[in-house]
């Protein structure tokens, strides 16, 4: 069977020993029992061709080329859980500060976790009402609107981190971590209040390298701890996470009749067929009686 023989070759590489020849059909044959066997998903099947072909090129020196005749695990269609508006008022009522700011921010402007964690002051434009969210999945900006009425919560969230910069540069910090391209043009970068984080971390982190103290974001698990403590609590009857608020924020923005053009570039989609995903989570609204547009 090709999966033993894809067990010993691990286990030999694991020893140190060269692994037995392998060539395109073993690929072929692992790839069709992962499928027709073990059932896996897409993902599954196509994690591990990336999984073959870096171990082709890398370990044994060599390209095994084009891979047909595979039978390919079937995508199964997803539709993904929406919380209605009433049960993410229920969760926010169950968390404390900042957890309940961070569901807000999520919920608000339809963002993926990490892009809610990695917010800094410099994000915001408060004049514009607007939050600009940069390198996000796939290395794209855009910007969402800020809701109106959280705009109080963060203008507080802003003294909050003021009072934490002053404490860091009064107790000689290196800053908060920043990227790599710009420390090294700008060395007290991490030091200015504009590329402060905007939930930055309670604890320093110390880095024994550069024998310095900086100050990370909140980490994500501790949010995702959170927001699994206050569902529970809530006793709702879905299962939901930190990236179901995302998918609530495009299902209502899409109950409310937006576009779904305008709910791509909010939600930062490059193909709309992502998008589309959301007219299956809510009721199709349709007018029983066609009208020209000219009477519109």
């Amino acid at each position: 069977m090709a999966y033993s023989k894809w067990v010993r070759n691990f286990q030999q590489f694991l020893k140190g020993k060269l692994p037995e020849v392998l060539e395109v059909d073993d690929v072929k044959e692992f790839l069709t029992y992962l499928a027709v066997e073990q059932k896996v998903a897409a993902s599954s099947q196509n994690q591990a061709f990336n999984a073959l072909l870096f171990f082709f090129r890398h370990i044994l020196g060599k390209e095994f080329g084009k891979v047909e005749g595979v039978v390919r695990a079937k995508r199964k269609p997803y539709i993904p859980v929406v919380l209605s508006r009433s049960e993410i008022d229920l969760i926010i009522g169950k968390l404390r500060y900042p957890y309940n700011l961070v569901v807000k921010i999520l919920y608000g402007c339809g963002l993926r976790l990490a892009e809610c964690m990695n917010i800094r002051i410099n994000n915001f434009n408060l004049d514009a009402s607007v939050l600009t969210i940069h390198d996000g999945k796939g290395k794209k900006d855009r910007t969402v609107p800020l809701p109106i009425t959280i705009m109080p919560e963060i203008n507080r969230q802003f003294e909050m981190v003021r009072k934490i910069h002053r404490q860091d540069l009064k107790e000689g910090t290196a800053g908060v971590f920043m990227f790599e391209s710009i420390e090294k043009k700008y060395k007290n970068a991490g030091q200015e209040f504009h590329w402060q984080w905007f939930f930055p971390a309670k604890e320093l982190t110390w880095v024994s390298e550069a024998g310095e103290y900086r100050r990370a974001h909140l980490h994500d698990r501790h949010v995702q701890r959170a927001i699994k403590s206050a569902v529970n609590r809530a006793q709702l009857s879905k299962r939901a996470t930190a990236h179901t608020l995302r998918h609530s924020f495009a299902s209502h923005l899409l109950q409310a009749n937006y576009d779904i053009r305008t709910i791509q570039e909010l939600l930062g989609h490059s193909d709309v067929r992502t998008t589309m995903i959301y007219t299956h989570t809510v009721r199709s609204r349709t007018l029983k009686e066609s009208k020209s547009p000219l009477d519109f």
